[in-house]
């Protein structure tokens, strides 16, 4: 009687356990999946803002820069999300003041335990998670590859060689800024410029 007894708590004791992780599972954020490197970068989004924007002013794109940047962020659903998007990425400052790319197709949909971001056309492709933030809008962890590749992933706290990041890596916060419209904008990137922002368009 006692062994059984014993079997039955230590029976409830797993379960109890296993419960207990599948829901820290199931609300685990962004904040652990994130390097250090890319936790900072994605703390200083503002500062990266603003200095794209600085060095950016010597190029022709103002109008456009502006008109992505300024729209305020609105509140959107999964739904509202999810589907196929026009999409073009802008970069402000670094080698060259500015560069704004052609329209590609992006699409977001529900995958890997939840939202899901790709950038599906274009010789540069985008795979990534999107998670939710506590601030509003949508933590991007993701990664870049080149037309014909595997989607990469982002490595997070794996990044090679003792390396903190990989050239890969891409972060970023998505915000939805009206019907049809949403941008994710990534803060000091590790090659090429000092801030890019994907343009995001029904």
């Amino acid at each position: 009687m006692w062994m059984l007894k014993c079997s039955r708590t230590y029976s409830t004791t797993l379960a109890l356990v296993a419960a207990a992780f599948l829901t820290t599972a199931a609300h685990a954020g962004w904040q652990d999946d994130v390097s250090p490197f890319d936790a900072n970068r994605l703390a200083k989004l503002d500062e990266a803002r603003a200095k794209g924007l600085s060095e950016a002013e010597a190029g022709q794109d103002m109008g456009t820069i502006h008109a992505v940047l300024d729209a305020a962020p609105v509140a959107a659903s999964e739904n509202e999300l999810t589907g196929h998007w026009r999409c073009r990425t802008i970069k402000l400052g670094g080698l060259t003041p500015d560069i704004v790319y052609s329209w590609f197709s992006c699409r977001i949909s529900q995958g890997d335990g939840g939202l899901v971001f790709e950038k599906l056309s274009g010789s540069q492709r985008l795979w990534g998670k999107l998670y939710p933030n506590d601030g509003g809008g949508y933590v991007l962890l993701g990664a870049l590859s080149v037309k014909g590749e595997p989607p990469h992933r982002y490595s997070g706290n794996r990044a090679s060689a003792g390396a903190e990041s990989t050239p890969d890596d891409a972060v970023g916060v998505l915000s939805a800024t009206g019907a049809g419209h949403a941008r994710i904008e990534f803060p000091y990137p590790v090659q090429e410029s000092t801030f890019d922002v994907i343009e995001l368009k029904r």
